[in-house]
């Protein structure tokens, strides 16, 4: 089963490695769906339904990718940024 990923519009402004490791992840998210266990820091949100979080990237700054399910069979990656801004 395939799953719809729509991603948040302002991941347009991202530099060139994020953006490389955000597509990364959104094939990833099409073809396993949204728990992706094996992913670096990855985790569920507390206190969120269906809402998990990774790294991108390590180092400083870190990079982060945040995702909920938003109905059946889709995800919404709603904030790709830096772990200091990240919702959670």
């Amino acid at each position: 089963m395939e799953w719809d990923v729509a991603v948040a519009g302002k991941s347009k402004k991202l530099p060139n490695d994020i953006k490389e490791s955000l597509i990364s992840l959104v094939l990833e998210l099409r073809a396993k769906g949204p728990v992706l266990s094996k992913r670096p820091h990855f985790g569920k949100i507390k206190g969120k339904k269906e809402t998990y979080h990774c790294h991108l990237t390590g180092g400083r700054p870190t990079y982060v990718a945040c995702w909920r399910r938003s109905a059946e069979n889709k995800i919404e990656v709603y904030y790709v940024g830096t772990h200091e801004n990240a919702p959670y």
